[in-house]
């Protein structure tokens, strides 16, 4: 084999390892949404830590027809639809006829305390990144989840 050969099909084999390490570093970790969201979520950590001061970003998978009841963050959020269709809308009660939606590629920044409310269309995947510690506050404490409410 000459050393023209040798050296493209080493640097064919590194390339390939390298794109496997990177595969393997992005496989996600999927587990159910943590209990501030209404039960039937699931959620995957992607960087940071959302309990903590500093950037995070995490994926929920949304089941069709799911919905987070109007709620505020004391920060920004930032949404990013993977896939499927993400519905979301301004204001203290949900009103689907008022919501506007984002398929895979589009984003929203939904800004500190402003009352928002979300929805999915289809099986949906959203990214959503922010500053920690995340926080999450329900117009209606009926609404949370954490308040004993009987999970769907």
């Amino acid at each position: 084999m000459s050393t023209r050969a040798l050296t493209l099909a080493v640097a064919g084999l590194l390339a390939l390892c390298t794109t496997t390490a990177q595969a393997q570093k992005s496989k996600l970790t999927w587990g159910p949404a943590p209990p501030f969201l209404p039960s039937g979520a699931r959620f995957a950590l992607v960087s940071g830590d959302p309990g903590k001061a500093g950037p995070f970003r995490i994926q929920l998978e949304l089941p069709d027809g799911y919905v987070v009841p109007p709620h505020w963050h004391p920060t920004d959020e930032h949404v990013t639809v993977k896939s499927g269709a993400f519905r979301y809308g301004m204001g203290d009660a949900v009103d689907a006829k008022a919501a506007k939606t984002l398929h895979a590629g589009q984003s929203v920044n939904l800004v500190a305390n402003m009352h928002h409310y979300a929805m999915s269309r289809g099986r949906t995947v959203i990214t959503i990144s922010g500053e920690g510690p995340f926080a999450i506050t329900y117009v209606k404490a009926s609404d949370d989840p954490r308040n004993g409410k009987p999970k769907a």
